[in-house]
């Protein structure tokens, strides 16, 4: 089982300003800084930050540490910071609006603006560095590369939640500036559905209403053109990165091809089956969801080596 980091009564140091949820800096006791951030009562935003974050371990996706963590009667997870002692973390919503001075930096959700392209522009930029990458990948050759890894990740784990605060660039004291390892994967393996609808679903012989055709409709926050009228799914978002950098793509399909269901059960294994964490059926679905997502993904080789 994944352990559960208690955190001290009086750990909180300073709130965090992004997001809804209840959330504090705090320190360990070699100094370093964390962030705790609750999950709200019965959504299972804990639970799929922890698996997600080990599904990007798996994969050798750059990605912030997540542990399961519990303060007071509050259940969470602890995040040790990605920014660097003197350094910055610049949301995606701060350089978008240098770049476009009539974008919106304050509408996180059904930005039209918010356009893959452009960002891939903006993280491919000369000067960004990529993160550093946990394996020797030859053809990632920059940030825009690693980016398209991401969004192979919030296909795979269908993560409907890559709005303009849910990217950054690290600035360190060196003034150095690399991509963010991706951060913020709570909205995704259907955390949010009731365990009566999960059951629903898998047991389902209606191909309308099973789980395959749940993650076929996991929409991104990321848009094709600004005129469009909703965002790109999950996966039609990776295809068209994969376009525009097939070789990174590629690279990133491989490595999802020398994992499979048994080690993303072995994940979702080591999560605590209590009411309060993850239940049998939440589990069974995530697996059911990242068993499709995979192949789905995968079927795309093909498109992509023409």
């Amino acid at each position: 089982m994944y352990e559960v980091v208690n955190v001290p009564h009086d750990a909180a140091e300073a709130p965090e300003q992004i997001g809804s949820k209840y959330k504090f800096w705090f320190r360990t006791p070699d100094r370093s800084r964390w962030l705790f951030k609750q999950g709200r009562p019965g959504t299972g935003e804990d639970w799929a930050e922890k698996v997600a974050c080990e599904v990007c371990a798996l994969l050798g996706i750059p990605h912030a540490r997540y542990e399961l963590a519990r303060w007071r009667d509050r259940d969470g997870v602890v995040s040790k910071s990605i920014v660097p002692v003197g350094g910055r973390l610049v949301l995606g919503n701060e350089l978008l609006v240098r770049l476009r001075r009539d974008y919106d930096p304050e509408r996180s959700r059904r930005t039209r603006q918010h356009t893959l392209r452009l960002v891939l522009a903006v993280v491919g930029l000369e000067g960004v560095n990529p993160p550093s990458l946990p394996r020797s990948e030859s053809e990632i050759r920059n940030s825009a590369d690693v980016f398209v890894g991401y969004l192979m990740l919030d296909a795979l784990i269908g993560n409907t939640d890559r709005h303009h605060e849910n990217w950054a660039l690290v600035v360190n004291p060196n003034r150095i500036v690399e991509l963010a390892p991706t951060f913020d994967h709570a909205s995704s393996l259907g955390r949010n559905e009731s365990d009566e609808r999960r059951q629903a679903r898998l047991e389902t012989r209606d191909r309308r209403q099973d789980v395959r055709r749940y993650s076929e409709r996991a929409l991104s926050a990321l848009y094709r053109t600004p005129s469009d009228s909703k965002p790109m799914g999950t996966f039609e978002a990776f295809r068209e990165g994969g376009q525009l950098r097939p070789s990174a793509a590629l690279v990133w399909l491989n490595q999802l091809a020398k994992t499979d269901r048994v080690d993303y059960e072995r994940i979702l294994e080591q999560v605590p089956r209590t009411p309060k964490r993850i239940t049998e059926p939440a589990a069974r679905f995530a697996l059911e969801m990242l068993t499709i997502n995979r192949e789905r993904l995968l079927e795309l080789r093909s498109e992509l080596e023409g």
